[in-house]
């Protein structure tokens, strides 16, 4: 079957920066759930799938069986990342928790190199090095460095492999399957694996009153419905590796949410390990902005 030709267009650009600043809102939200994170993670994706449902409704008798399991198994590995990035912001900061689950693009670029003969830019290597010298600086200049925070970023570099394998699965089937399908089918596939993981490691827990219930909310609308699904279809208007380093921007973002909302403050080395990320995601991003259209560059 043949690829959709992906145009890597300004305003599905700037969609796509909008969907990456309602995801890094999470972080805001696992902080103040009262629930434990998986539980948290699962409730996220089951009220999702009513909202969904109005969307991807005429759509769904298009869908093969193979689809179906597809995109069952997209949203087993939407769980995985799920449960670890939860996970994380138990251990460290909103911001390196963002960044380190975002380094899909060390995952799907040499994916998509050899399944989906994406072409690979002549200077993308170089914002790739600085991107990750900047991630070397952001991690190394802790305020207060301490086990539990590099355990929190572990766990946050883990998510990361899970993230990409659900984007990479995204990105195919957007050639031919409505965002909002993706999210609503998938979701059964997350919330089964996020109920079983969350009664076996933290017991069954259920939300009691607005206080525990509107971080889940939050959670529900500004990831699942909001920010999964406009990336979802950003998807198949962009370039996968142009898509995977958009998303760096995410950590950024969030620490801009976390100082304001939640008063957390990072070192001077982390807002320059912030900074030279951003500088190789912006290098990056010039790569695939040359090769748009004549009459996009003007949009």
């Amino acid at each position: 079957m043949k690829i959709n030709e992906r145009h890597n267009e300004t305003k599905d650009i700037l969609l796509e920066l909008v969907a990456v600043a309602f995801l890094a809102m999470g972080g805001i939200f696992v902080r103040f759930s009262a629930l434990s994170p998986i539980n948290t993670g699962f409730y996220r994706v089951l009220f999702s799938l009513p909202l969904l449902f109005p969307l991807a409704y005429k759509h769904l008798k298009q869908l093969t069986k193979k689809d179906i399991v597809i995109l069952f198994c997209a949203g087993i590995f939407l769980a995985g990342d799920i449960s670890l990035w939860n996970l994380s912001f138990s251990y460290t900061s909103v911001a390196n928790a963002n960044l380190l689950t975002n380094l899909t693009p060390f995952t799907v670029i040499p994916i998509s190199y050899f399944l989906f003969k994406e072409k690979i830019p002549k200077f993308f290597f170089v914002g790739a090095v600085i991107t990750i010298i900047g991630v070397f600086v952001l991690i190394g200049g802790k305020m207060n460095p301490s086990t539990s925070n590099y355990f929190g970023d572990f766990l946050a570099f883990c998510a990361s492999f899970f993230y990409a394998s659900f984007l990479l699965i995204c990105y195919r089937l957007r050639d031919r399957i409505e965002s909002s399908v993706i999210m609503f089918v998938s979701g059964f596939g997350s919330a089964t694996v996020l109920f079983v993981t969350s009664n076996v490691v933290e017991g069954f827990q259920v939300p009691h009153g607005i206080r525990e219930l509107w971080p889940l909310l939050g959670l529900t609308l500004c990831l699942q419905v909001i920010g999964h699904n406009l990336l979802a279809h950003c998807q198949g208007k962009i370039s996968v590796n142009l898509s995977s380093v958009i998303c760096l921007s995410q950590p950024a973002i969030a620490s801009v949410y976390a100082f304001f909302i939640l008063s957390d403050t990072i070192s001077v080395y982390e807002v320059i390990g912030i900074i030279i990320v951003m500088v190789g995601v912006y290098l990056v991003k010039t790569q695939y902005y040359n090769k748009c259209p004549a009459k996009d560059k003007h949009f």
